[in-house]
């Protein structure tokens, strides 16, 4: 980032706090130059306190720090957005964020529609974190996880070689629904190895900032 670019008011920028995955608003809070240098070294959120006068590194004493995932400067250059992963609570009352006061009747959406729905993909890991935590005899979901990992991998294998099929028919409904299968025990696949859908959005956030090209030759060649 660069610093020059920034446009202080006093010494101080305003940064709004953001939960990386659910895109809740967490808190907003002041940044000076020291403040933002010390965020950028450590990869957690610190600010500076106007009250007090001096920094503060968020949850230094509750533990509920911020782990930095994305940092983004607005079109005039004088506000900051900072994509976090929260731990605890953000807000200093102990609820999960610092809006929390409604000013206006809470909108009502449509029948049938959620106010902040999750991502499918979202509900779907949560499921089966949760099917690994507490099996069911009646899951298919726990039989995976649970059985042998080669009749998990093989389910993935079979899945993808249905995916490839449908592309090369053509069909635009079976493409989308062995596509959903293979989603799917891609994730059970994952979650069996304890490695969160997070963790390879991360990898992919982080590729997206350099060419495929480069990325790839980046590797190592004598890796499979």
């Amino acid at each position: 980032m660069d610093k020059d670019a920034l446009c202080f008011t006093d010494g101080l920028i305003p940064a709004i706090i953001q939960d990386a995955t659910t895109k809740e608003v967490l808190m907003m809070a002041w940044m000076n130059s020291d403040a933002l240098d010390k965020t950028l070294e450590t990869g957690q959120t610190h600010f500076w306190s106007r009250s007090r006068n001096q920094l503060w590194h968020k949850g230094e004493t509750s533990g509920h720090i911020q782990k930095v995932k994305a940092m983004t400067l607005d079109c005039d250059s004088d506000t900051l957005l900072v994509e976090v992963e929260q731990v605890g609570a953000a807000c200093h009352t102990g609820r999960r964020s610092c809006f929390f006061n409604a000013m206006t009747d809470p909108y009502k959406p449509p029948d049938g529609a959620s106010l902040t729905p999750l991502r499918p993909l979202d509900v779907l890991c949560e499921t089966i974190a949760a099917r690994k935590q507490h099996p069911s005899d009646a899951s298919y979901t726990s039989r995976l996880l649970l059985g042998n990992i080669d009749g998990l991998l093989k389910k993935v294998a079979e899945e993808a070689i249905e995916f490839i099929l449908s592309i090369k028919n053509g069909r635009t409904e079976a493409i989308i629904h062995e596509a959903a299968d293979l989603v799917y025990h891609f994730l059970v696949a994952l979650g069996r190895q304890g490695i969160s859908l997070a963790e390879v959005e991360e990898v992919l956030r982080a590729r997206s900032f350099q060419s495929g090209l480069t990325e790839k030759q980046g590797r190592s060649t004598g890796s499979l």
